[in-house]
C-alpha cells in the first residue's frame, strides 16, 4: 500500500521510526523542538522523544555540528539539522576536516556514523548567501556520502539508510519542495544509497538531473514528445557515490546526453558526469554532452533575475535540440 504525502512528512516519518528502532538516534538543531523544525519536518517529535533526543541548539552550526561529531565517535547516531546548507558553511570544518576524516585518521578504529541534513539549492527570492547549491562541495570529499533527492518516496527511504550507514553522510533536501507531495510506500523499507531511477523511458536523449531539476528536466520531457523527440530522465538521488552504471546504458542507448545541474556550471556534479560519459561512453556518443546549469553569477534577488539563473524546461529543450541536431 502507498499513499501520498510530502516530503516533509516522508522525512519525518523516517526520523521517527529509526528513533523508535534504535534508542541511540536523536536529532539535534536550530529550532527542530521546541518550533517543530523551521520547516516542520520535526513536527511532533519533541512531544514524543523528549528533549534529550530532540535538541534545540544555539545559532551556532560549527558548535552544535562539533558536538554531533564527537557523539558520533562516541556511538551514537546524531541527525544534525542545519536550517539551510548556506549557514552550514560556519561548520565545514566539522564537516570535512573532522567526520569525513575519523574513519581514516583512526586507522578504523573510530566511525563517524552522522547525518547532516537540511535543505540546498535556491528557495526563491533569497539573493546571493541563501541560495547556493552545495552537493559538488561536499563529494569533493572523501568519507562523505552524498544525498540529493526530491521524491519524497526515496527522501524516507534514502535518510533511513543514512541514519543507518556506519559513515556521515550528508542529506541535500528542497526548501522549495517541502510541500511536494507524492506516492510513499507504508511500512519498513530502505532505498540503497549510491543507487539512480530511471523517472522515465526515452530512445533520443537521456536527461541527467538530480534534486528539484528533476522534476524540470521530466516537464521538459513532457514538451520534447509533443515534438516527436523521446527524453530519458535519469534522477541521480545519490551524488556520491555515483550511479555511473545507469548513466553511461542509457547514454549508450540514446546516444546523446544533457546534464541539468542547478550548481555553477565550473568543476560541478555535471562536469564530473560529463567526464564520465566522454570517458566510458565515448563511441556511443552522436554530439557532444551539454550541460544546463544556473549562471556562473552569484543569484540576484529580482525575480526576473531568479528566472534568467536557473536551468528551466526551455534551456533544456534548447539544449537537446542542440545535441540532436534539431532547428
Amino acid at each position: 500500500m502507498a499513499r501520498k504525502i510530502a516530503l516533509r512528512d516522508a522525512l519525518r516519518e523516517a526520523m521517527i521510526e529509526e528513533m523508535r528502532r534504535d534508542d541511540k538516534v536523536f536529532l539535534m538543531g536550530e529550532e527542530v523542538a521546541q518550533y517543530n523544525g523551521a520547516y516542520k519536518v520535526s513536527k511532533g517529535m519533541l512531544d514524543e522523544f523528549g528533549p534529550r533526543r530532540v535538541i534545540d541548539t544555539p545559532i551556532a552550526e560549527l558548535g552544535f555540528a562539533g558536538i554531533g561529531v564527537g557523539a558520533a565517535m562516541n556511538g551514537l547516531r546524531p541527525i544534525v539539522e542545519f536550517m539551510t546548507w548556506n549557514f552550514a558553511v560556519l561548520a565545514f570544518d566539522q564537516i570535512i576536516n573532522n567526520a569525513a576524516k575519523t574513519l581514516s585518521q583512526s586507522a578504523g578504529q573510530f566511525n563517524c556514523p552522522i547525518v547532516f541534513r537540511g535543505p540546498s539549492g535556491s528557495a526563491g527570492q533569497l539573493a546571493q548567501q541563501h541560495s547556493q547549491t552545495f552537493e559538488s562541495w561536499m563529494a569533493n570529499t572523501p568519507g562523505l556520502k552524498v544525498i540529493s533527492c526530491v521524491h519524497p518516496a526515496d527522501a524516507k527511504g534514502l535518510l533511513k539508510s543514512a541514519i543507518r550507514d556506519n559513515d556521515p553522510v550528508c542529506v541535500m533536501e528542497s526548501e522549495l519542495l517541502y510541500g511536494y507531495e507524492d506516492e510513499v510506500p507504508e511500512g519498513e523499507y530502505l532505498v540503497p544509497i549510491g543507487k539512480a531511477a530511471v523517472r522515465r523511458e526515452g530512445t533520443d536523449v537521456t536527461l541527467i538531473a538530480y534534486n528539484k531539476m528533476v522534476l524540470v528536466a521530466l516537464e521538459a520531457a513532457e514538451e520534447l514528445a509533443k515534438e516527436g523527440i523521446s527524453a530519458e530522465v535519469i534522477d541521480l538521488r545519490t551524488i556520491r557515490p555515483l550511479d555511473r552504471k545507469t548513466i553511461v546504458e542509457s547514454v549508450k542507448k540514446t546516444n546523446r546526453a544533457v546534464v541539468i545541474d542547478e550548481a555553477w556550471p565550473f568543476a560541478g556534479v555535471s562536469s564530473e558526469i560529463a567526464y564520465e560519459i566522454q570517458k566510458s561512453a565515448f563511441d556511443y556518443l552522436d554530439a557532444p554532452v551539454i550541460r544546463v546549469n544556473s549562471a556562473d553569477v552569484s543569484l540576484g534577488y529580482a525575480p526576473t533575475l531568479v528566472e534568467e539563473f536557473l536551468p528551466n524546461p526551455t534551456k533544456i529543450i534548447r539544449a537537446v535540440k542542440e545535441v540532436a541536431y534539431v532547428k
